[in-house]
């Protein structure tokens, strides 16, 4: 494995070893990893049967360390190896997420990416973050992610609009969140270069920054819950507060219908309302060269493994065969089609 520096060239990376699996952490590295997989290529010749060659390994993309994406990739790393006989394995890696994930997972250095929905669009059709199309394939359509624009209760911000001059974390460099940060921005009438003091930051940093006074709010677009959210309302409490982003979502439509609305209930984060917001589907992604019976067996293992996954954390309880092909215009990885139609995906 390949250990790169932070920001600052300081080597800092972690081994976490979690739920069997082995989980790289390159803290503080928005380009963190190196080559995580050694899955073969695809021979399209080939039928699709789901088995795989024996000491066959794969790198996940995931996110941030506090996040949903790195909990579920963690634990999907772990069930790899039971569900596949010992011949599969797996690594899920912390990343900046989504536009990284894509690049990383295109350069080589991982074979499973998780992403949100609209930036996996943006990649297929080479717009937004990429300069052209990308060539990755989804393994399925999983758990939706909510938009989560939280600000400090005493910071006067009760709109996306109200942000402008304010010190705003964006998320990570190259995430999903600064994606849809972006876009909710410029909806609102805000140019993201000039109208905030952007604050490119993880989520970890972000709820520090709040909880300091360093940061007066922040976008986060997550799985329900989101430990660094449950944490920051479970030690700020009335300090800091959800706003309500949906009088957005029409200009937000027009971008991608995948956005739509949802509701954060109340009793995921014990705030006094529920808070209506925006949602997006997540999607997870390879190479469309990735061999397909190794496609298969993690699509495989997602779906049979699920509720080992919502023990992670409950957002997995969202993955559902009867939304899974729903991918469109990101195509199915041939090895995915055949695992889902195996399991009876509508």
């Amino acid at each position: 494995m390949t250990q790169e520096g932070d920001s600052v060239g300081r080597i800092n990376v972690r081994l976490v070893a979690g739920a069997g699996a082995l989980v790289l952490v390159a803290a503080g590295a928005a380009g963190c990893g190196g080559r995580q997989g050694a899955a073969a290529t695809d021979d399209t010749a080939s039928a699709v049967t789901c088995e795989v060659a024996e000491n066959t390994r794969v790198g996940i993309a995931t996110g941030n360390a506090t996040g949903v994406y790195y909990v579920v990739g963690n634990a999907l790393a772990g069930q790899l190896s039971g569900s596949t006989g010992g011949r599969l394995t797996g690594t899920a890696a912390e990343t900046g997420a989504s536009v990284q994930n894509i690049e990383q997972l295109v350069g080589g250095q991982y074979d499973v990416a998780f992403s949100l929905f609209d930036t996996a669009v943006n990649a297929v059709e080479g717009k937004g973050s990429f300069t052209a199309p990308q060539p990755v394939e989804a393994l399925a359509r999983i758990y939706d992610n909510y938009t989560q624009v939280v600000v400090r209760a005493d910071s006067g911000i009760n709109s996306v609009a109200d942000m402008k001059g304010r010190k705003i974390s964006t998320g990570s460099p190259k995430s999903g969140t600064e994606v849809i940060a972006n876009r909710l921005l410029e909806a609102a009438g805000l140019d993201p270069a000039t109208d905030i003091q952007a604050q490119r930051l993880d989520l970890i940093k972000t709820v520090e920054g709040v909880k300091d006074g360093s940061v007066d709010g922040f976008f986060w677009s997550g799985g329900l819950p989101t430990g660094g959210l449950t944490d920051l309302f479970t030690t700020a409490g009335d300090k800091v507060k959800f706003i309500d982003i949906t009088p957005l979502l029409p200009k937000m439509s027009e971008l991608n219908p995948a956005y739509q609305a949802g509701t954060i209930g109340k009793d995921v984060y014990s705030t006094t309302a529920d808070t209506p917001t925006i949602v997006v589907p997540n999607v997870l992604l390879v190479r469309k060269d990735l061999d397909a019976n190794v496609a298969c067996a993690i699509t495989r293992t997602v779906f049979e493994k699920k509720d080992a996954l919502a023990q992670a954390n409950p957002a997995a309880k969202g993955i559902a065969l009867d939304t899974a092909r729903r991918t469109d215009p990101v195509g199915l990885h041939r090895g995915a089609v055949k695992a889902l139609l195996d399991l009876g995906a509508s």
